[in-house]
């Protein structure tokens, strides 16, 4: 039998090293599918992931790239199954992730004829991979499609999508000839050492030398940089905040490190930047200019891979183009040795603090209900040093981004510039395929499992026999609520809680895991909580750790304006529905952190 297109598309994505492909069949892309079987055997074959759903697909191949810096790739077939791409898509685009989407279309002789599930799939894609979306039309072209894809993925970080008509993949594969017109694309693609020139590294080192209380912010950017930064805090004597997406950046027993920033963040990552005369911020898009220093009240120097994303945050006096480990490597032996340690030893007093203040909010008892912050608390002291954590988006990511001490070797993710619901699982399944020997752990809130996770609890249920460590935990936070938007109407708008909005049904997620095979684990007691943790991971398969959680835990933000706590306030004066004694509890801690010592009084 001659080589097909499917069979040449499947044996180049193969030399491009890629292993693994997430997606759904459909008869859109039946010769890719068909291409995938016959390769089966043979050497350097690739994976096929079956998911429950074509955005899954998507939100795995950017976890994937996400966990192993390789490019990520999904596939779906033409019409609704390319359409249900773009989330995940978008996951990876506003995280800067290499992604390869792979999408069938109908007929060449039936474009432009409005046949079924036609759709103009290159223009529904540009937006989302822009940096490259093709429709193949003839075998020759196929080549230099898939090679410049993967090649503008990997190498601008983008998002690309090639489109294959279902008759052409299964006609024969014809290499370009050797004539005008033609072009004759090789595979291969390795990243360059990326550093800034000598002049501006000093330039960079004259600012940060100059300043008496550096504090440092890091991204996804700076993952692979651990003990550049640790290196460079050390010497500057600075403090670091980690933006959510650089939460493994460093680990949490160093205590200089003031965890996560921004609305999710921590107090002393806040005083940080309040108090700090110059700002080093490294591979890091973090956005929100209010939790970052008042402009013109500290001096900035900024390093990132991308140079769009310079200087767009805060007005840097120095931008350096350049990866992360590479530069701070060069510019180590430029900065001079603080001898003054009175700001770190400000910075390590608040961080100390604020890691009391976490464990007397965690066990605070919840009314009924099991106080969600515990939860984590919990996890933290038990889970091990190789572990990998995802969040969802909502509430979770609160008790994630404060309450999880991550240790080095960790690594964790979640959906960052789109802070998509329904990422956590998808996440964790991407995870442990790529680590089927590290436990993998989602945090989940009720909303997003009920939104599209929870079917792809199946999909853990058909491949978790596979995997070396049968370790994969997913914790749900059952609420009853949209827990994050019902704290933003409070906190925000000054509004009570509209029950027709924000209650969703309570669904008992630890016995759905049952029926399908999976264990399932329920906690409605606080004090049960780290025996819950245990038991799951020690468990002979998957778990689904369901826990009875209360709603009305705020997650209180690290700075609470004026303007924030008169909302609040007002939602006790219009009537909220669960007006209680939690509530008037938050509304205590609401006015200590406006009026300090208002609680006491």
């Amino acid at each position: 039998m001659s080589q097909t297109v499917g069979d040449f598309i499947v044996e180049r994505l193969s030399a491009w090293g890629v292993r693994r492909i997430y997606g759904y069949p459909g008869d859109g892309i039946n010769g890719v599918f068909g291409a995938l079987s016959r390769a089966k055997s043979t050497t350097g074959k690739i994976e096929f992931v079956q998911v429950r759903h074509e955005e899954m697909a998507a939100f795995m191949a950017s976890a994937h790239a996400k966990f192993t810096g390789e490019l990520g790739v999904c596939i779906a077939t033409s019409g609704p199954g390319a359409s249900h791409l773009i989330t995940g898509l978008y996951d990876a685009r506003c995280d800067h992730m290499p992604v390869l989407a792979i999408a069938g279309q109908q007929a060449r002789a039936a474009l432009g004829g409005h046949y079924q599930q036609e759709l103009d799939l290159v223009s529904m894609f540009k937006d989302v991979a822009g940096a490259f979306v093709e429709q193949a039309s003839v075998p020759s072209q196929v080549r230099h499609l898939v090679d410049r894809a993967i090649r503008t993925a990997l190498a601008e970080r983008k998002v690309t999508a090639i489109v294959l008509p279902n008759d052409l993949q299964d006609l024969p594969y014809e290499a370009p000839g050797r004539k005008h017109g033609t072009l004759h694309s090789g595979v291969g693609y390795r990243a360059p050492r990326l550093v800034p020139f000598p002049e501006d590294l000093q330039q960079a080192a004259d600012v940060l030398n100059a300043g008496r209380k550096v504090a440092i912010l890091v991204g996804a950017g700076a993952l692979n940089a651990t003990d550049e930064v640790i290196a460079v805090a050390e010497k500057l004597g600075a403090g670091v905040a980690k933006a959510l997406l650089g939460k493994a950046v460093l680990p949490d027993d160093l205590p200089w490190v003031t965890g996560s920033i921004g609305l999710l963040g921590t107090k002393p990552s806040y005083d940080l930047m309040m108090e700090c005369d110059t700002l080093l911020m490294i591979g890091s898009g973090f956005p929100y200019a209010e939790f970052l220093p008042k402009e013109g009240a500290a001096r900035g120097v900024q390093i990132d891979l991308k140079a769009d994303m310079l200087s767009l945050r805060y007005p840097m006096e120095v931008n350096l183009v350049g990866d992360s480990a590479e530069t701070l490597r060069a510019l180590l032996p430029l900065l001079e040795q603080k001898t003054g340690h009175a700001w770190r030893r400000r910075i390590e007093r608040w961080t100390d603090d604020w890691w009391k203040t976490l464990d007397k909010r965690a066990h605070e008892a919840g009314e009924n209900a099991v106080n969600p912050q515990r939860t984590v608390w919990e996890l933290s002291s038990r889970i091990p040093a190789n572990a990998i954590v995802t969040s969802d988006s909502g509430s979770c990511a609160n008790w994630y981004a404060r309450d999880l001490k991550v240790q080095r070797g960790m690594m964790c993710s979640l959906s960052g510039g789109l802070a998509s619901m329904g990422a956590a699982v998808p996440y964790a399944i991407a995870a442990k395929f790529a680590y089927p020997e590290r436990p993998v752990i989602a945090l989940v809130g009720d909303g997003a499992m009920q939104m599209n996770n929870m079917a792809e609890l199946i999909t853990v249920a058909k491949y978790w026999k596979q995997w070396a460590d049968p370790r994969w935990i997913c914790m749900v936070l059952n609420n009853g609520d949209l827990n994050q938007v019902t704290w933003e109407q409070r906190a925000m708008e000054g509004d009570p809680k509209f029950e027709a909005s924000q209650d969703i049904p309570s669904v008992p997620y630890h016995r759905f895991a049952e029926l399908i095979g999976l264990r399932g684990l329920y906690v409605d007691n606080a004090e049960r909580m780290g025996a819950a943790w245990d038991e799951a991971l020690s468990s002979d398969r998957p778990v689904v750790l369901e826990v009875k959680a209360d709603p009305n835990i705020a997650p209180l933000p690290p700075h609470i304006t004026l303007a924030q706590a008169k909302a609040f306030a007002s939602t006790l004066l219009k009537g909220d529905p669960d007006e209680g004694n939690v509530i008037v509890e938050t509304a205590k801690q609401v006015l200590d952190a406006v009026l300090p010592g208002h609680r006491d009084k």
